[in-house]
């Protein structure tokens, strides 16, 4: 037999933004100030009384195996928060503990997915979902929305993306890269549609923490008996608690889901690590200030850079209510040129950007958005400020197409 590899790693895509961070590094290694807005993680140190509960985890010698799924404190703890803050009520049994929830969201994938069936993707969307999607076998259909919409999908879109293979939707509220939240009436649109054609909800609600100009984040799985028990809620400590690189998250859904997830986990990756858990129980039972002072700083740096980018001519970026990116839309730019170099895409704009005036963006191809840039304002104050100034003086250099007679 030949040596080749598995055509699921083959058709897995290469990150656009391998590219980018390479073209940083080597900037970086030559002293120049790249002020980079990629950032897909907040930028504050995880709180002290978290870091303190790993550190005594270490010293008291807590560093052993866990139960696969996640200590049952912790997944108590997890079914208590969900019930205050949400109304949610799960028993332990209906929850799981992975790491990180981009491994608990793949977990969910692998316990639905039979080969070919179909998940139903609103686009723009994360980069992982439709690569997550064929690595459990599964087919990602993309539903395709616009600025004008909100990035949030019709009853119209939903219905006729749906055929007799599809088995879920991925929902992601606050979104990224957009930002959007879905409003309550909009999650009963898609719950009344899910209830009717019978596919599951992954909810992905990493971000739910952080939504702005006084809205409250709404999980879809409040909104009713049928839809809470057709519903796998995602979520994690990454984004609210500053722990991205703890690798923690979790899942609450109808048993035989979780069941099944647990089964997958504990020969796919065995438990979740042990000390990170033990941090996990500090966040969820500790003072909840910490997330709430984030929060407001986050929605302090969306206002500065939102109304700086509003004065910047050819492109226009769109208010996100939650999360910490500004999805920019820069197909204005198209046609023209900087010191002669054309820009045809959003690839082309980020480049000729980092090149040119140290600014790192992430291309929208990347979400299934193209003409579009996902700037992240998970920085300072004062780095925005600079940022959307280089942007500013960048695009204001450029060259129009010129005009044939």
């Amino acid at each position: 037999m030949p040596l080749t590899l598995s055509k699921t790693c083959l058709n897995i895509a290469p990150s656009i933004t391998l590219k980018m961070n390479a073209i940083v590094a080597e900037m970086r290694e030559r002293g120049e100030d790249v002020i980079s807005l990629g950032a897909g993680e907040p930028d504050f140190i995880t709180p002290a009384h978290i870091r303190d509960a790993g550190k005594k985890a270490i010293d008291e010698g807590r560093t052993k195996y866990t139960a696969a799924s996640g200590m049952p404190s912790l997944r108590l703890a997890v079914a208590n928060f969900l019930l205050k803050d949400k109304g949610l009520a799960y028993t332990r049994e209906e929850i799981i503990i992975g790491n990180g929830a981009k491994q608990v969201i793949l977990g969910a994938l692998q316990a639905l997915l039979n080969p070919g069936d179909e998940v139903l993707i609103p686009g723009p969307c994360w980069v992982s979902y439709p690569e997550m999607v064929q690595m459990a076998g599964g087919v990602p259909v993309w539903i395709h929305t616009t600025k004008e919409q909100g990035f949030v999908p019709s009853r119209e879109q939903i219905e006729k993306a749906i055929t007799p293979r599809t088995k879920a939707l991925m929902l992601n509220s606050p979104n990224n890269p957009t930002g959007a939240v879905w409003s309550k009436d909009q999650l009963k649109m898609l719950a009344d549609i899910a209830v009717n054609h019978q596919f599951y909800i992954i909810s992905d609600e990493i971000y739910e923490k952080l939504v702005y100009d006084g809205q409250k984040h709404v999980s879809i799985a409040t909104l009713g008996r049928r839809i809470f028990e057709q519903t796998i809620v995602i979520s994690g400590f990454s984004k609210a608690y500053a722990m991205t690189g703890w690798r923690l998250g979790y899942a609450a859904g109808p048993r035989p889901v979780i069941a099944a997830m647990s089964a997958f986990q504990s020969h796919a990756t065995g438990n979740p690590n042990s000390i990170a858990q033990y941090a996990g129980l500090a966040a969820l039972n500790g003072d909840q200030t910490c997330v709430e002072e984030m929060r407001r700083s986050f929605e302090n740096r969306r206002n500065l850079m939102y109304s700086c980018l509003t004065q910047i001519p050819l492109v226009t970026p769109f208010k996100p209510q939650g999360a910490f990116y500004i999805l920019l839309d820069i197909r204005e730019t198209f046609g023209h040129s900087y010191h002669g170099a054309k820009i045809r895409s959003s690839l082309d704009f980020a480049e000729l950007l980092l090149k040119n005036a140290r600014v790192s963006v992430v291309p929208g191809d990347s979400f299934g958005a193209p003409g579009y840039c996902r700037l992240s304002y998970a920085i300072g104050e004062e780095r925005i400020l600079e940022a959307v100034r280089r942007i500013g003086n960048f695009v204001d250099h450029l060259t129009p197409a010129r005009q044939i007679a």
